[in-house]
């Protein structure tokens, strides 16, 4: 089994976040939300992983293509590196690594992260991967039969079809056959809105009479904006705190503070005079003093003084007083 994860753009709803830090690689209780999808994919499937090839965009860096080999490395599988130099939509970005595209594979788009536990189908050529939503009409929709197999997909349906939301996830047993349907569109041109769409390659299999049925998933979890993040992030620890996972690392120093669960306290990290939590990640190495955080996502390296925080989001090595009086803001930030 091989996974693929496109995830070249940096993302503007994340800054001033993206602008340094790809957004899979931003930490979710402690762990790169690329790092946690993987590794519920893995779980899922339950088969062994003989690659994750992830694509990104060259200005990335070496450090993130390192970071990267060594999610996959953790996992027992290879980690491969493929660039996709313009954003010319989803079937252009998997092609990107078409020469990864081989046997039984899993796409799986990089900002977004879930809790499942059904059997995967592997009988079938392909599965979506789906939850059920309260409002369909703001997503893409599966649409089934008697027999629980896909036989349309709807974009945004004004009316009822469905309320079986894609969410980016896919299972493909051939990665052969995608390729070859993906190489269609990108040979003749079929494009929509400017755009390469992995839809138009599926509408195309199904046509073809291949077998398309949903894998159903219990919770998903979207990390497109700070709001969606920082909600993400709190319904992730509660995951993790209810699993009975220990999130508060050993080395943390905690003088005359409190910890309300569940929290993610990170290595290294000191609080003085602060209370924090619940819902609360600190990154390694942030240092809170004389602050009161909750529901919020710092991550490493950061000094929290002096502030009372509540849905914030902060970046690595930031300095934050909530007594300042000198600022240095750079572009795209917010203080609310």
């Amino acid at each position: 089994m091989r996974i693929i994860v496109p995830m070249a753009g940096r993302g503007s709803r994340l800054r001033p976040h993206t602008l340094t830090v790809p957004k899979p690689l931003i930490p979710i209780a402690g762990k790169p939300i690329v790092h946690r999808l993987v590794e519920d994919i893995a779980g899922v499937i339950n088969q062994e992983i003989e690659e994750i090839s992830f694509i990104i965009h060259k200005d990335f860096g070496k450090q993130v293509e390192t970071d990267l080999i060594a999610i996959a490395e953790k996992l027992g599988a290879k980690g491969s590196i493929y660039y996709q130099e313009q954003p010319l939509g989803t079937a252009h970005a998997i092609m990107s690594a078409k020469e990864s595209m081989q046997g039984p594979i899993v796409v799986a788009y990089a900002d977004t992260l879930f809790r499942a536990d059904f059997t995967l189908d592997t009988t079938a050529d392909s599965v979506i991967w789906v939850k059920q939503v309260d409002d369909p009409s703001a997503f893409g929709v599966v649409q089934l039969n008697d027999k629980n197999e896909i036989v349309d997909f709807v974009e945004k349906p004004k009316e009822f079809v469905s309320d079986l939301a894609i969410i980016g996830i896919y299972y493909f047993k051939s990665g052969e056959t995608l390729r070859e349907e993906l190489q269609y569109l990108l040979d003749n041109n079929v494009m929509k809105g400017g755009e390469y769409q992995l839809t138009d390659g599926l509408e195309n299999m199904k046509q073809k009479g291949m077998k398309f049925v949903p894998g159903k998933v219990d919770e998903w979890m979207d990390c497109g904006n700070k709001n969606v993040t920082v909600e993400t992030n709190t319904r992730m620890l509660g995951f993790l705190h209810a699993d009975g996972e220990n999130m508060v690392h050993a080395s943390a120093v905690i003088e005359n503070s409190e910890i309300i669960q569940p929290c993610f306290i990170g290595e290294g990290v000191v609080l003085k005079n602060a209370t924090v939590g619940p819902d609360v990640s600190l990154g390694k190495g942030t240092r809170v003093e004389d602050s009161t955080i909750k529901n919020s996502l710092v991550q490493n390296n950061s000094v929290i003084k002096n502030a009372v925080l509540d849905n914030a989001m902060i970046g690595s090595n930031a300095v934050f007083n909530g007594k300042f009086t000198s600022i240095s803001i750079g572009d795209y930030s917010v203080l609310e």
